[in-house]
């Protein structure tokens, strides 16, 4: 089945968990409770958004990281919005070149990325399949491109939080929306303000 089919097919799934309350994907569970809401959110501009010290990887290379891992959960809603997020991103700094990649990582590939990225990829995407396989040569392999050992945990935490994301998705099979466009709304505020500030308002409907 053709990847646009799928998710057209997920967009018509209910909600197999009852009670959620009546927003798509991830929302479902930020809006469980206030306090879950919060830490959600706030783990999110933590590893997407906010500075973390010694890292070099910029925040739209973290949102494709968060992409490619949800690609390879087969989360649709993940992996769209977070698509999104790296395209506003991209289009706030202007790199438009770098815009076709975020849907060579839909695909679970690596091609067009340099080699630091094209490192990391690998390693959060082998975090997410099977931590446990992740060497000592990948990593290393990772810092000979140019990585720091901020941008190798970076990869780690992110493949990790959003593996639980990905999961809390799909395991209540919230409502998966039938575009990727359907994400650009939030996609611009949440480029501007991050996950956290009371100005992300929109929802993706």
């Amino acid at each position: 089945m053709a990847r646009d089919e799928e998710r057209l097919e997920r967009a018509q799934e209910d909600p197999i968990v009852g009670g959620l309350p009546e927003v798509p994907g991830i929302l479902a569970a930020i809006r469980l409770t206030p306090g879950l809401g919060v830490h959600l959110r706030g783990l999110a501009d933590e590893l997407l958004v906010n500075d973390f010290p010694g890292a070099t990887i910029v925040r739209a290379e973290r949102e494709m990281l968060a992409t490619a891992v949800s690609a390879a959960n087969d989360c649709f809603y993940c992996m769209d919005s977070h698509g999104a997020f790296a395209n506003a991103l991209i289009e706030r700094t202007g790199a438009t070149d770098l815009a076709p990649l975020v849907d060579v990582v839909k695909v679970g590939s690596s091609e067009g990325f340099d080699d630091k990225m094209r490192a990391l990829l690998h390693i959060a995407r082998t975090v997410r399949r099977a931590p446990r396989e992740l060497t000592a040569a990948e990593v290393d392999a990772a810092l000979d491109a140019g990585a720091s050992d901020a941008d190798v945990q970076l990869a780690v935490c992110i493949a990790a939080a959003f593996s639980m994301y990905n999961r809390l998705v799909e395991g209540f099979r919230a409502r998966t929306l039938p575009s990727a466009d359907a994400y650009r709304a939030r996609a611009a505020e949440i480029a501007e303000h991050g996950y956290s500030d009371q100005r992300v308002t929109a929802v993706p409907s």
